[in-house]
């Protein structure tokens, strides 16, 4: 129930929802383009999102190095704020060392965001009582969601004990696991058990080679002799940029399929359909450098974007990523939206 001080928006945090990371719009000469940056965010919110997350790996963490940081959010929000009278949980990206991470919370809290997604990739040579305190000052400032980034593209492996002292923190409402290890997936969830906060924090899949077994399957860890039972109940996925009307119902017919304790087999088999299609627009092939350009190129395909350009001139798609996507698009056509986006372009890049 909403606190007098708790926004709509963190209110549907707790819950559980679908939540596309959101990417970068960028010209030619790699500058932003607000007018498909603002298309993206229509696009978005259009396709029954349950709010946008900014600023994320997603968004390219070199929007701050670019100046772009402030910039990016603040379409989000007016666009949100503009586009729909529905509520929407808005999530920023928050990333460095702990002045940065603390001023891009305020930032984000000025501009209305209701919580913040920490990267702790500039930390991950530090110790663990390091990263505790840091996320602790970071909190301080906005409701935080724990982000657990796979090594590939600069997260830190975090063991259960820094779970459980994470989970221990005040002002942590969620967690988006996204290590792509099940190992390591295991290692969140003993930790929010142990510190006995897994009615207070919610779990968000971010491991997107198995985004419907997360949202359907019951994970179970021991605490002091006794089986305690939990849930992924949202997602924040840079996979669900792309083909988001589709995705958020698989979200909702996953939920409710949990949530009535039964589950339809063609609904389990549709894990494997839809980690096929992540791997080929995440360029596992090539360790996922590929993985925000490819994510580009199912956007330029549908019109969203006019090129794959990054802020990082040498960031494309990989060898051979192209073929693929090419692949999972005839093998898969009933998973895109491609027809919902053709009718509503025009409508959404109208400035």
């Amino acid at each position: 129930m909403m606190t007098a001080t708790e926004t709509p928006g963190l209110t549907l945090l707790r819950q559980g929802t679908a939540i596309p990371a959101h990417p970068l719009a960028l010209t030619a000469d790699r500058t932003l383009d607000e007018r498909r940056q603002r298309a993206l965010s229509r696009y978005y919110i259009d396709a029954g999102a349950g709010g946008l997350a900014v600023g994320v790996h997603t968004t390219q963490f070199q929007i701050r190095q670019a100046g772009l940081y402030d910039r990016v959010l603040k379409i989000a929000a007016d666009t949100a704020r503009q586009w729909t009278d529905r509520s929407l949980a808005m999530v920023a990206g928050l990333a460095g060392d702990t002045a940065q991470a603390t001023s891009e919370a305020k930032t984000a809290r000025s501009l209305g965001y209701d919580a913040g997604l920490l990267s702790l990739a500039a930390l991950s040579t530090r110790p663990a009582d390091d990263m505790i305190a840091h996320c602790a000052e970071v909190a301080a400032q906005i409701p935080l969601i724990g982000f657990y980034l796979q090594p590939a593209v600069g997260g830190a492996h975090l063991d259960a004990e820094f779970w459980a002292r994470f989970c221990a923190l005040p002002n942590v409402i969620a967690i988006k696991i996204a290590p792509f290890n099940r190992y390591r997936t295991l290692d969140v969830i003993r930790g929010l058990v142990e510190a006995g906060a897994e009615d207070r924090i919610t779990l968000y899949t971010g491991n997107d080679d198995h985004i419907v077994l997360d949202l359907l399957l019951p994970f179970q860890v021991m605490r002091e002799g006794a089986p305690v039972t939990v849930r992924f109940k949202g997602g924040l996925l840079g996979h669900w940029s792309v083909w988001t009307k589709n995705a958020v119902a698989l979200y909702h017919t996953c939920r409710q399929a949990a949530e009535a304790g039964a589950v339809p087999p063609d609904l389990l088999a549709l894990d494997s359909r839809v980690t096929d299609c992540n791997a080929a627009f995440f360029d596992v092939e090539n360790d996922f450098a590929g993985c925000i350009a490819g994510c580009h190129e199912v956007l330029r395909r549908q019109g969203l974007l006019e090129g794959l350009w990054c802020l990082d001139p040498e960031e494309s798609l990989g060898p051979g990523q192209r073929q693929r996507i090419d692949r999972v698009l005839r093998d898969h056509p009933d998973l895109s939206d491609d027809a919902f986006v053709s009718a509503n372009l025009e409508r959404w890049l109208d400035s």
